[in-house]
């Protein structure tokens, strides 16, 4: 399926690995340019070669930490002086937090669960806005988490940042939708990342067999989906790059599961 995305601009945060290297996978199968934004160079490097490979006209490694309001200005103003611009596509996928009861996080983990959940994506649409003003379609779409609607009490950090990422973006689809750029929010369930492998080894079960992993999940957790398995990253990109696309033209304010079956209302 086409979805529109030839010649246009993108910009994943977070591409370099996971989920993120996946939509930004599905972006330049379908002829985008593609920026991936991360803090590590050689694993933007190689994931950018792969966009390359895949028929990205123009795939670009951009190391920053977004965490640093200064530094994410720079991105998108490099990006603008290097696309004409314009953006058409931001997908912010990033958010890790620390994990641990409500009683054991500190003030450090909290805050720092908020920088990377909530402000490293307010830090990028913020700077992307003007970009995405001056394109003639655009798209908003951030990565949320499952946790948000089934709790984890190892999780309530990294929860609270989702939600208030969720939150956030619900307004924003309010207040760009005169400009008709969309906001849509997916929230993965256990998908088969790399920090779900390393917990499923620390528990001694094996990360790559996402039926084990599933397995695992219901016996730690209590919260198995409908499907025996877990997911994969390579099935969260292709949701995310739908929405990102110019296909998606009358979807807004949407929080998108996909989490292999569940009882979220």
């Amino acid at each position: 399926m086409d979805l529109g995305f030839a010649g246009a601009a993108t910009v994943v945060v977070g591409g370099g690995r996971g989920m993120g290297f996946a939509t930004a996978q599905c972006l330049a199968d379908d002829g985008a340019r593609v920026a991936i934004v991360g803090r590590s160079p050689e694993v933007l490097d190689e994931a950018a070669a792969d966009l390359a490979r895949r028929g990205s006209p123009d795939a670009v490694a951009v190391v920053a930490d977004i965490g640093d309001d200064a530094a994410v200005q720079r991105v998108f103003a490099d990006l603008a002086q290097r696309w004409g611009g314009e953006i058409n596509a931001l997908v912010n996928t990033v958010g890790p937090g620390a994990a641990g009861n409500f009683e054991e996080l500190t003030d450090q983990q909290w805050q720092q669960a908020f920088d990377a959940g909530l402000m490293g994506m307010v830090r990028c649409v913020r700077a992307a806005l003007p970009l995405l003003r001056q394109a003639e379609w655009a798209r908003i779409v951030n990565f949320s988490a499952h946790s948000t609607q089934r709790q984890s009490t190892r999780l309530p950090a990294y929860t609270a940042a989702k939600a208030a990422l969720t939150s956030v973006s619900k307004n924003l689809s309010l207040q760009l939708a005169p400009d008709e750029i969309m906001v849509n929010v997916v929230s993965p369930g256990s998908i088969s990342s790399e920090a779900l492998q390393g917990w499923a080894q620390s528990v001694g079960v094996d990360g790559n067999d996402p039926y084990a992993l599933m397995a695992a999940i219901d016996e730690h957790f209590g919260h198995p989906a409908h499907l025996p398995r877990a997911g994969l990253p390579a099935e969260i990109g292709p949701v995310a790059a739908f929405l990102a696309s110019k296909r998606n033209s009358y979807m807004t304010g949407a929080n998108i599961n996909v989490d292999g079956g569940s009882d979220f209302t």
